[in-house]
């Protein structure tokens, strides 16, 4: 009991830090095998790898290649799942696989990268978490102003700098010196910069434009990609072999491997190799002889076409036009065949022709056949432009006459209508015509006299450029084909170049010192024809936009979309104007916070006036007054007149 009396007495210990105490133990040292432990925001896809450039197989051999990845990938760890993106009953190419745990994702990476399946199928494994790894590949698509980008190569090539379009100025987004040695090309969707070097090509994107991939071949000065943007062609004129074909080389993007090299008789007609528009096929002419090659590049098909002299893929079809001309007796015919089928799907034959060029309609829903003949009985030269109605039943063919000569031609992007310059200097005409529905194709407008040897639709249509470049001193005419009406006219003094940005906004005009030595400069215009700034750079080159990769939504569906959004002019043009006002940053904040306060005030009158609703009926007698047209049925009219005022005038003082 003592002991016990003894103990309660004592005095309770202090488990409080001194005053002056200083904590320098962090929770990874104090708690580390605890937060080993901690779940991570990557948790659940740390553990995922993806496959590309894997067999596209159907359903009947889609067991088969289940099996053939699970063994070789299997080695590496348990995979708890995988998943097989499919598109009309055929796998995609890619595929994800989810292993047990992150490490072991981790080693399917290193092991698995650049796996050789066959001769056309190398792997390419990433984590999923790498997706980001060089930026995201289109960044630009987040600017919340939505501005495009060019590039720019000025001091006759030894400066290349990337811009964002701003209507004010420019914003520089990347500058490199001797960034390439002779020009840039970006890719169809924008998603890589090409540069061109001595020994090879070098593909740049993301964010930072960091090297995304290079392509040795000695010596390269052209490239063409396919419009998925799966391939690249280069040509070099210094590299080919009878044994060893490298004059011409096709290319894997991601793998950055050599599918399959090619000889080369002749560069004059670049790209050599034509691409359907889906990057399933690509054609080459040889003599009599039409190739035709499958992608991943494993089949070849050739057709034997006596006489074939040129040929173009449809933008949107995989059907091919090919032009055979006369021989003898047998008349020169233009054909459309579909592949794979081979079908022919019309022939169109045509008698004492001179001289013809192809020229599709970007939809693939019109082609044109500009032929040169020479009438029987006549002299001179006369002009058909055989129209082939694509989409409609056997495909109808309507001719348009020209008996003055062509400078040139161009659709309507994606429209029905086509523009053709014609006749000679100083009497130029500008015509515009219209393919209706009905059969016919009328002439909706000719301009007389026009300073122009070009034309430059806008890329969505409507309005155009036409523009009298080079010897024509850079004549500007801003077009809005809707009504056919000339919006302005101005001058680029000895203009080189137009180019559209990808939304249709915006046209750029330029002065190149690749062809002209004074006076480089590009100038920015909105699309109609007001000059919106002039960029002088030191032996300015060129300037290509980045284009963008086509929208996934139906003009319908984006008409829906602005109805229900209740903007049917569309956000951006909205900023566009914002941005070009003269009103200062300082007055448009101002009247900004003004109406933000306007509107948190109304928002407080109308909920104060919906809380003393119940209070206005109790003083009301219950009857609601609210709306204007309330109890109709109660009101009484009544007439009040007011006496303002009496004059009186003696008739006698106006005798």
């Amino acid at each position: 009991m003592a002991a016990e009396s003894e103990f309660d007495e004592e005095e309770e210990p202090s488990f409080s830090d001194p005053e002056d105490f200083v904590d320098d133990i962090d929770d990874e040292e104090l708690l580390e095998d605890v937060l080993r432990e901690r779940p991570l925001e990557a948790d659940g896809i740390a553990s995922v790898v993806v496959v590309d450039n894997v067999p596209q197989v159907g359903p009947e051999r889609l067991e088969k290649l289940k099996n053939v990845i699970h063994k070789i990938f299997s080695k590496f760890g348990k995979i708890t799942n995988e998943f097989y993106p499919e598109v009309a009953g055929t796998t995609k190419g890619y595929i994800f696989l989810e292993y047990a745990s992150p490490n072991q994702a981790l080693e399917a990476v290193k092991n698995a990268d650049g796996y050789k399946l066959d001769k056309q199928h190398t792997f390419r494994v990433n984590l999923f978490t790498d997706f980001d790894k060089y930026g995201n590949m289109r960044h630009w698509f987040e600017d919340p102003d939505c501005r495009d980008q060019y590039s720019v190569i000025y001091e006759s090539g030894e400066r290349t700098a990337i811009f964002s379009n701003d209507p004010k100025e420019p914003i520089l987004v990347e500058e490199r010196a001797r960034w390439t040695e002779t020009y840039v090309r970006w890719s169809p969707k924008g998603t890589y910069l090409a540069t061109f070097h001595q020994r090879g090509i070098a593909l740049w994107g993301g964010e930072k434009f960091k090297q995304i991939q290079r392509f040795s071949h000695q010596g390269v000065s052209l490239i063409d990609f396919s419009p998925c943007e799966r391939y690249v062609v280069t040509f070099s004129p210094l590299m080919d072999t009878k044994e060893d074909p490298q004059a011409i080389i096709i290319w894997d993007i991601l793998t950055g491997q050599k599918k399959r090299g090619f000889h080369c008789e002749s560069s004059a007609h670049w790209p050599i190799f034509k691409w359907s528009q889906d990057g399933k096929f690509f054609a080459r002419m040889t003599q009599d002889t039409l190739s035709i090659y499958e992608t991943p590049i494993r089949h070849k098909k050739s057709l034997k076409i006596s006489g074939i002299k040129d040929f173009s893929w449809s933008p949107g079809d995989n059907i091919i036009a090919f032009w055979v001309p006369e021989d003898k007796d047998i008349p020169a015919r233009v054909t459309l065949m579909q592949f794979p089928s081979r079908l022919e799907i019309r022939v169109r034959n045509l008698f004492n022709v001179v001289d013809y060029k192809l020229h599709w309609q970007r939809q693939g829903d019109y082609l044109c056949v500009k032929v040169d003949r020479t009438p029987r009985g006549t002299q001179g030269v006369v002009t058909n432009f055989e129209i082939f109605r694509r989409r409609e039943k056997q495909v109808p063919v309507d001719v348009v006459e020209m008996k003055e000569s062509i400078i040139a031609f161009a659709w309507e992007p994606n429209g029905s209508k086509f523009a053709v310059l014609h006749g000679e200097s100083p009497r130029i005409n500008a015509s515009f015509y219209h393919v209706k529905s009905n059969g016919k194709i009328d002439l909706i407008k000719m301009f007389d006299k026009q300073q122009a040897n070009s034309i430059f639709w806008s890329p969505h249509g409507q309005f155009m450029v036409l523009a009298g470049l080079r010897s024509m001193n850079g004549a500007l005419a801003f077009v809005d084909t809707s009504d056919c009406t000339i919006m302005y006219i101005a001058e680029h003094y000895m203009a080189s170049d137009v180019e559209w940005d990808p939304t249709g906004r915006y046209v750029v005009t330029s002065v190149s010192w690749w062809s002209h030595k004074v006076d480089n400069a590009y100038w920015l215009w909105t699309f109609q024809g007001r000059l919106l700034q002039k960029n002088n750079k030191d032996r300015f080159c060129q300037l290509p936009w980045s284009p963008c990769p086509p929208t996934l939504l139906s003009q319908e569906q984006i008409k829906v979309f602005l109805i229900l959004t209740g903007d049917l002019e569309g956000p951006q043009e909205q900023k566009d104007r914002l941005s070009q006002s003269k009103v200062s940053k300082e007055l448009v904040d101002k009247s900004r916070l003004m109406m933000e306060e306007y509107r948190r005030y109304k928002d407080s009158a109308i909920q104060l006036y919906n809380q003393q609703r119940e209070l206005r009926l109790q003083l009301r007698g219950g009857v609601v007054t609210d709306e204007l047209d309330s109890n109709v049925e109660d009101w009484e009219e009544e007439t009040i007149e007011f006496f303002i005022s009496e004059e009186i005038i003696n008739l006698g003082d106006l005798e």
